[in-house]
């Protein structure tokens, strides 16, 4: 089993930055990806920046240059630092783990969200 936990969000004025952290836990798994992705009021889940094993990275085009995710995959945690925050950035932010069990089996594990909230 893994438990996901993300931490860091909060009130944050336009134009300033926030980090958000995730942490996977538990045993008999190894990492292969771990995305923050994001839901607004009314709307789908999106996602926001993905960074895999290798260490290669994705973002969504309207964070492009403002947000960049980061690893420590010594203690299986992500990193999401936003900076240049617009109120179009509120949202609750979601962690995300793929992974792979002992097993052979690839699953998702979803953290339990923070909210992020952007003032004009």
């Amino acid at each position: 089993q893994v438990h996901v936990e993300e931490s860091g969000g909060g009130l944050v004025q336009a134009g300033g930055s926030l980090r958000l952290s995730c942490t996977a836990s538990g045993s008999g798994f190894s990492i292969n990806a771990m995305g923050w992705y994001r839901q607004a009021p009314g709307k789908q889940r999106e996602l926001v920046a993905v960074i895999r094993s290798g260490g290669t990275t994705n973002y969504a085009d309207s964070v492009k240059g403002r947000f960049t995710i980061s690893r420590d995959s010594a203690n299986n945690r992500a990193y999401l630092q936003m900076n240049s925050l617009k109120p179009d950035d509120t949202a609750v932010y979601y962690c995300n783990a793929d992974v792979t069990t002992l097993g052979w089996v690839s699953l998702d594990y979803w953290g339990q969200g923070t909210q992020v909230t952007v003032s004009s």
